[in-house]
């Protein structure tokens, strides 16, 4: 009793160890939102820039609008994350308050954010990597796979175990854009004059339709905040506590990096050059181009790569929950020993990588998609929300439905925004794919509707009865692999019945084979079929349709050698004709394998194996 104790404790114990801190959360969990200051302030200057120096002077007021946006989410998932600890966020919560329809658009839209988000941040990675070492360009989709490669073997190991692997280059991304941060409001002015903009020189008013694609641009920033939320039940008890703590942390980091970057590119007057990224501009201007710009070049190099690591750890969970509730693949919800939903993460990396050949590796291709699926879950979420506190109705409940009413409010007008203006740009293709998407979900539920309701789940079957069952076994010669065989057939059934085919060519050795049968006496029939084609599949498969019984086994016997390179020996005949006989007949297809043990040996059984080899045991 005390020795079953122990193991409960034990393995409880090792479950935690493989479980997410708030520290290792933020890093895990957070990098596509970290990341995304790499890219996030540049596209919103790249807007503005158009309209000159006055379109420059809405830089600040923008971000900070995107800041507000984001503080507003942080607060709104952080309610979710209490309401709902067993993960799922927005599809968790369309599904009890919005209905099975809205749930799923809004688990469609997180699906397609958390594959782009894969492939945007692997490209942007790769990006960075051959601006600083052109000589690599011409093998970018070869390394955008691979470090997509590499991704995922890390996360095949565990959430935790990526998290930990990817905390020191998050450290030193964040460490490092404080210090240019920081280094540059000292400093007031850049530290040299920086490259002229490559811009065509322009002026004009600033127009609403302008600050509208600037907040566009810049809401790509937001991508990834509700990854935490989704994925509550990677971390450790507290559970609910741990998660909370994680995205306020990163909504703190993201929304003070943002916030500076735009003041800096402000009092630089930072404006778009050909084949500089703004964050290299801003670098330059605060540190100069000695050893810390490389170091944040690095870093930016680096974390841009791994800001992937997010989809790996909310998707796989978001798959899970579909799975538990029959809307995808049952396989989905299977953890490994590191708690890994490897299925997940392995459709997730091939879906990802398609992207990746699709594009060409070209964040270009990829980048007007993004962040249009992510919104719809963020309305979705928050909408439901305000459902969830209304039926509630507990203590300062009126004051969380506001909360996540000004958050349903703001990004509702987000996501129109979005879609607008990205709309020919590539989101059309996410207007279609999500609904089609919902609707594959939806089919996957009634499929396993259907076989529930064949099965009886939830009723009481027929008694069990006595069957009259005939347990075919096809045999090739008389070895110990068909002693074996008709040893368990045996006991599976009270009729058994041994078959044998014979090619042209071979009636002697048919002959030979029932002489041998009658002097071995098994005590089990044998019956020679015939077969004018030298195939096993088609004699068997007409034996067994015309059986007389009410059920009917085959046994169909393989040998294991010792040795794995001997595996490559076998022709692999039995899983071919088992595979017939499943598409042609009702049997049931049972095969046995009988391990062999190296180092034995004879001619007789030199013999047997050749004869296996021959017919295809």
């Amino acid at each position: 009793m005390g020795t079953g104790e122990d193991t409960g404790e034990n393995t409880a114990g090792s479950d935690e160890r493989h479980r997410l801190t708030a520290v290792t959360g933020t890093v895990g969990l957070g990098l596509d939102a970290l990341a995304s200051v790499a890219y996030g302030p540049e596209a919103i200057v790249v807007a503005l820039a158009v309209a000159g120096a006055v379109g420059m002077g809405w830089t600040l007021p923008v971000t900070a609008v995107i800041v507000l946006l984001l503080v507003v989410l942080v607060a709104c998932y952080r309610q979710v994350i209490a309401a709902y600890p067993d993960g799922g966020g927005a599809y968790t919560v369309a599904r009890e308050h919005l209905g099975t329809r809205t749930s799923l658009i809004a688990a469609a839209s997180l699906v397609v954010d958390y594959v782009l988000n894969v492939a945007v941040s692997v490209a942007a990675g790769v990006a960075a990597l051959t601006s600083a070492f052109p000589a690599l360009l011409p093998w970018t989709v070869e390394l955008c796979l691979g470090v997509l490669a590499a991704i995922t073997a890390v996360n095949l190991r565990g959430v935790v175990a990526g998290a930990r692997l990817f905390i020191v280059p998050a450290a030193v991304f964040v460490a490092s854009i404080a210090v240019v941060v920081g280094a540059g409001l000292v400093r007031g002015a850049p530290l040299h004059p920086l490259p002229a903009t490559t811009q065509p020189a322009a002026v004009g008013s600033v127009g609403v339709l302008l600050v509208l694609a600037a907040f566009a641009n810049g809401c790509a920033a937001l991508t990834g905040v509700e990854a935490i939320a989704n994925a509550t039940p990677s971390f450790r008890a507290p559970r609910a506590a741990s998660a909370r703590r994680a995205e306020a942390c990163l909504g703190a980091l993201l929304g003070v990096l943002l916030i500076g970057l735009a003041v800096l590119i402000e009092r630089f007057d930072v404006r778009p050059v050909q084949g500089r990224t703004l964050l290299s501009l801003v670098t330059e201007g605060a540190l100069g181009d000695g050893a810390g710009f490389v170091i944040v070049q690095i870093a930016t190099v680096v974390l841009l790569a791994l800001a992937a690591n997010t989809s790996f750890g909310g998707l796989p969970v978001l798959a899970a929950r579909l799975a538990s509730d029959g809307f995808a693949p049952h396989l989905f919800g299977l953890r490994a020993d590191r708690l890994v939903h490897r299925y997940g993460v392995g459709v997730l990396a091939v879906l990802a990588g398609g992207l990746l050949l699709f594009s060409g590796g070209e964040v270009g291709v990829l980048v007007p998609m993004f962040a249009v699926g992510v919104f719809i879950g963020f309305f979705l979420c928050q909408v439901g929300m305000v459902r969830h506190w209304r039926a509630e109705r507990g203590q300062g409940w009126r004051g969380r439905a506001l909360l996540n009413g000004l958050g349903a409010v703001l990004t509702a007008t987000a996501a129109v925004v979005v879609t607008a203006t990205k709309f020919t740009h590539g989101a059309w293709l996410i207007v279609l794919v999500v609904p089609a998407l919902a609707l594959l979900f939806g089919r996957v539920r009634a499929a396993y509707d259907r076989i529930g309701g064949q099965l009886g789940v939830g009723e009481l079957p027929d008694r069990p009865r006595r069957l009259d069952t005939l347990v075919v076994v096809p045999v090739v010669a008389i070895t110990r692999l068909t002693s074996e065989l008709l040893s368990t057939a045996m006991a599976m059934g009270h009729r058994v019945v041994a078959v044998h085919v014979s090619y042209p060519g071979e009636f002697a050795a048919a002959r030979a084979m029932e002489t041998d049968w009658l002097y071995w006496r098994p005590e089990i029939p044998l019956t020679v079929l015939g077969s004018s084609r030298r195939e096993l599949g088609p004699p068997l498969t007409r034996f067994v349709r015309d059986a007389r019984a009410d059920r009917v086994i085959v046994l169909i016997g393989e040998v294991q050698p010792a040795h794995r390179w001997e595996r490559m020996l076998k022709n692999h005949r039995g899983a071919v004709v088992a595979r017939r006989l499943s598409r042609s007949t009702d049997a049931v297809v049972c095969r046995l394998r009988l391990p062999l043990r190296p180092g034995l040996g004879s001619p007789k059984i030199a013999e047997a194996e050749r004869t296996l080899s021959r017919h295809g045991a």
